[in-house]
C-alpha cells in the first residue's frame, strides 16, 4: 500500500540550485574591488613639478622610483620606505636577469635638487642604465 504525502505533493529532491547567497557574495567582491583599485593605480602621493616634455612610453615592467616631500624613498608599489644606503643593494636585485635596466624617478617639486641627484647617483652605480624623470603636463 502506498501513502501519498497531503496536497499530493511528493517527496522529490530539488534540482535547482540556489544562487544568491553566490549573487551577493559577487556583489561584494566587485563593490570591494571598484573602491581599492583606483587606490593600487595611485602610488604614493607625491607633488610632481610641471613640465613641457616629451611622453615617455611606459611599460607594466618599468619600475617607479618615488621620493617623497620628506625625503623616503620607495621603490615599486612598496609603502615601507628604503634606506639611501640600501638602495644599490635593492636595485641591483630586482635589475638581475632584466635585459633592460630602465628606472623612472617621480620626485616631489618641493625636494632639493641635490637629493634627487644623490637618487639618481646611487641607481647608476647600481647599474641603472637610462633614467627618466615623471612630471606633470603644463597645460
Amino acid at each position: 500500500m502506498k501513502v501519498t504525502p497531503p496536497n499530493g505533493t511528493h517527496n522529490r529532491s530539488m534540482a535547482e540550485i540556489n544562487i544568491t547567497p553566490f549573487v551577493d557574495v559577487v556583489l561584494v567582491l566587485l563593490i570591494i574591488f571598484m573602491i581599492t583599485a583606483p587606490l593600487l593605480q595611485q602610488g604614493l602621493p607625491v607633488q610632481l613639478p610641471k613640465a613641457a616634455a616629451q611622453e615617455i612610453k611606459r611599460t607594466p615592467q618599468d619600475l617607479i622610483l618615488t621620493i617623497d616631500d620628506k625625503g623616503h624613498i620607495f621603490l615599486g608599489d612598496s609603502r615601507s620606505p628604503v634606506l639611501a644606503d640600501d638602495l644599490p643593494a635593492k636595485l641591483v636585485a630586482v635589475y638581475q636577469g632584466k635585459e633592460s635596466k630602465d628606472l623612472l624617478i617621480k620626485a616631489d617639486q618641493q625636494l632639493r635638487y641635490g637629493e634627487v641627484i644623490q637618487v639618481m647617483s646611487l641607481a647608476q652605480k647600481a647599474g641603472v642604465e637610462r633614467i627618466g624623470m615623471i612630471t606633470r603636463p603644463e597645460k
